[in-house]
């Protein structure tokens, strides 16, 4: 009864309030994950590693489903070159990222300092497109494309929300070791997301006031998650000596999500 009133309650919010509450969401979970400086010098592997194939699978279904999709749909409907839009913002998205890490070295870095704050950067990197994807999301569902709906935003937002929770322990978990105190590490480790609800935000407004970007931003987010995917979770996933389980949980984060966008959407 609760959980339908706080729903509907949701659901009847402007899509700039529903894409804040969103990345508020993610936000803690990376909070969440940064805590556990407090109570473990390290983590079960097998656990984060779960959780990062889960929300791949999550992810990579949401790319097509939550986002491209509804990109296809609204160039159609707009008159636009469809395939050239689509293409243009998700490669766009990828490349983003990938220039990203291309400043970001992964080379050895002598200096305790730089490589802290590289570890930040490279988190808070990758954290603005998944604030934007979010916020594209919600502002999405507003137009009742056909494959945006307030339930694909908020299941995307929970997958984003679960590969947060490690992301979180990878930033202070790390600076711990490299002898910050507990608490700095935890700050460090949460703020490395406080740009998601900010990214959220600015994203649902730019899908709310240009709708003619509206294909191109969808699918530049596809983009942005694919090479996350690709790059960071799968890998990181796979680095498990049980590759075949973490696989399992892939296959299954993709599944909810294809269910909830396809049966329930």
């Amino acid at each position: 009864m609760v959980i339908n009133i706080l729903l509907n309650w949701f659901i009847n919010l402007n899509p700039v309030y529903q894409a804040l509450i969103a990345g508020l969401f993610t936000w803690s979970v990376t909070l969440f994950g940064a805590a556990i400086v407090f109570f473990f010098k390290k983590v079960n592997k097998s656990i984060m590693d779960a959780l990062l194939g889960f929300s791949a699978g999550v992810m990579v279904a949401a790319s097509f489903w939550s986002l491209l999709n509804p990109a296809i749909d609204i160039a159609l409907k707009l008159n636009m070159i469809t395939w050239l839009v689509v293409f243009i913002g998700f490669f766009s998205g990828g490349l983003l990222l990938f220039l990203g890490d291309r400043l970001y070295s992964k080379k050895e870095i002598a200096d305790k300092k730089k490589r802290c704050m590289m570890l930040i950067f490279s988190i808070v990197l990758h954290n603005i497109p998944e604030g934007l994807v979010v916020g594209f999301a919600f502002g999405a569902a507003a137009y009742h494309f056909t494959g945006s709906t307030i339930l694909s935003a908020i299941t995307l937002a929970i997958g984003i929300g679960l590969q947060n929770f490690p992301e979180g322990s990878a930033v202070s978990l790390p600076l711990r070791r490299e002898g910050l105190s507990r608490k700095k590490a935890f700050f460090y480790g949460q703020l490395s997301g406080i740009v998601e609800p900010i990214s959220a935000v600015i994203g649902a407004i730019l899908v709310l006031k240009i709708q003619i970007l509206l294909p191109f931003m969808l699918s530049f987010a596809a983009g942005a998650m694919i090479y996350v995917v690709v790059e960071e979770l799968i890998p990181e996933s796979q680095s498990n000596t049980k590759k075949d389980l973490m696989a399992l949980f892939t296959l299954i984060g993709f599944s909810v999500m294809m269910v909830l966008d396809v049966a329930l959407g």
